[in-house]
């Protein structure tokens, strides 16, 4: 039995359980002993059974056997209701004070049985989303890309068969690079050849509500995917360059002022061309773009925006600040810093640690939000492309503290317990959203998107990484 929680994410106790009629019985005649129900049975037919029946040894005799077997039979029953009650008593436990997930909703991809293993709360859950990845898999024949293999943007997709989409696959490729499951029925390799298929004819992928242009932010997430499962590295530099060569403020203005496709941008290139010029560029970009806030003691952060619109201010952003972080972290390792960029990142972490919110499980810096990128369409300048973007705040702040120099400034700066502080309530907050290894996006048609599930699924996993002390 797991706790309930309320709207607000709180564990509501468990209701009692209550015993059927015959579980009553037997409770309420535990209560006299075995000895006593035995004795009971005894004297009743002592009484009831007739002279004649082989005279009285036989009468007596027979009276003692029932009576003796009934009472050993109320001691066993007893037992036996008590051991049950125990079990659910413990069973009722929450998990080392981690919420217990939302209970499935009925009809969805995430409804399927619980998978061996679900007794540990980890183990458990990544085999709940292997099991449902495979259960929703879809294999398309496209007239002109030929067979694709792979997944739509969100698990909830209507009717079946939805043919897959770039984004959804490589989401869907990054967990199962994540899990390391080999039992072969979700194949990498089927899935690296179906996103090479949906390669757009003049280079580089798409979202499926952008059209026939290559867009930096999802060519990139594609690049990154394919070099985790250890693609050709020269066709991966070959696309890498194609992106970055209209990655410019002349060719694509929009993305450029952007901190999420910045950010996107930059962590699919150092994965899959970690040796391209662009990537000074675009980490310059980042940290140029940081923003100032009187309210946490002036610390540098980042909003929506690198560049400010006209007349107005960049409002600070948790989650755009986290993607930062991850950025420049991941940048440090290949590229190597400078004092002004080490200053930046540094300064985002102190940001993301100074958060006001009493609860750090429900705080305003892990409230998911979303944005929009407007972009003039390809082929008809009089209309907009436009792609919604929704951010899983409490995972990208799970990612941005658990990277190697946010732990570095933790312990540096004597703020470690405040870390593992903020970190334990972003890790409750992920923990929450999801059902039987699903995440969920509520309010929303397409309510189970991919990249939510990878995003929880890799910060809770990336947490206990952190958290494992051999030998303690």
């Amino acid at each position: 039995m797991r706790t309930s929680t309320d709207p607000a994410g709180h564990p509501v106790p468990p209701e009692p359980p209550s015993d059927p009629p015959s579980g009553r019985v037997v409770t309420w005649l535990s209560r006299f002993g075995p000895v006593a129900v035995g004795y009971a049975v005894f004297q009743a037919l002592v009484g009831l059974l007739p002279n004649a029946l082989f005279g009285d040894t036989a009468r007596y005799s027979l009276a003692v056997v029932s009576g003796l077997g009934t009472g050993i039979s109320a001691w066993l029953a007893a037992a036996l209701l008590r051991a049950r009650g125990s079990a659910d008593d413990g069973a009722a436990d929450p998990l080392d004070g981690v919420p217990a997930p939302r209970r499935p909703r009925p009809g969805t991809a995430s409804g399927g049985p619980v998978q061996p293993g679900a007794s540990r709360p980890l183990p458990g859950l990544s085999a709940a989303t292997y099991a449902t990845l495979v259960d929703r898999l879809t294999v398309f024949d496209d007239p002109l890309g030929g067979r694709l293999t792979g997944w739509s943007h969100a698990l909830d997709e209507q009717p079946e068969p939805v043919r897959p989409t770039a984004t959804g696959t490589a989401y869907g490729l990054h967990i199962v690079l994540e899990l390391g499951v080999s039992d072969g029925r979700l194949s990498a390799s089927d899935l690296v050849e179906t996103l090479w298929r949906l390669r757009l004819p003049e280079g580089g992928w798409s979202a499926r509500s952008q059209g026939a242009v290559g867009r930096p932010e999802v060519t990139a997430l594609v690049l990154g995917a394919l070099a985790r499962a250890g693609a050709d590295g020269r066709l991966l530099a070959a696309e890498a360059e194609h992106c970055t060569e209209r990655f410019t403020r002349e060719l694509e203005p929009t993305g450029a002022e952007l901190t999420h496709v910045v950010t996107t941008v930059l962590r699919g290139l150092l994965r899959a061309a970690p040796g391209s010029p662009a990537l000074p560029v675009l980490r310059d970009a980042l940290v140029d773009g940081a923003v100032t806030d009187p309210a946490r003691g002036h610390r540098r952060c980042w909003g929506s925006r690198l560049t400010p619109p006209r007349g107005r201010t960049v409002a600070p952003s948790a989650v755009h600040t986290a993607q930062a972080v991850v950025a420049l972290d991941r940048a440090a390792r290949v590229l190597g810093e400078d004092t002004n960029a080490r200053a930046t990142r540094e300064e985002g972490i102190r940001w993301l640690l100074s958060c006001p919110g009493a609860a750090h499980d429900g705080c305003d810096d892990l409230e998911s939000g979303h944005e929009t990128v407007r972009r003039p369409h390809p082929d008809d300048a009089s209309r907009s492309e436009v792609l919604a973007v929704r951010h899983f705040s409490a995972a990208w702040v799970m990612r941005a503290l658990l990277t190697p120099g946010a732990h570095a400034v933790a312990v540096d700066e004597g703020t470690e317990a405040v870390r593992q502080e903020v970190l334990a309530g972003a890790a409750a907050c992920v923990w929450r959203q999801q059902d039987n290894g699903i995440w969920t996006w509520d309010g929303a048609d397409l309510a189970y998107p991919l990249w939510m599930t990878y995003q929880g699924l890799s910060a809770l996993r990336a947490h206990a990484v952190w958290m494992y002390q051999p030998g303690g």
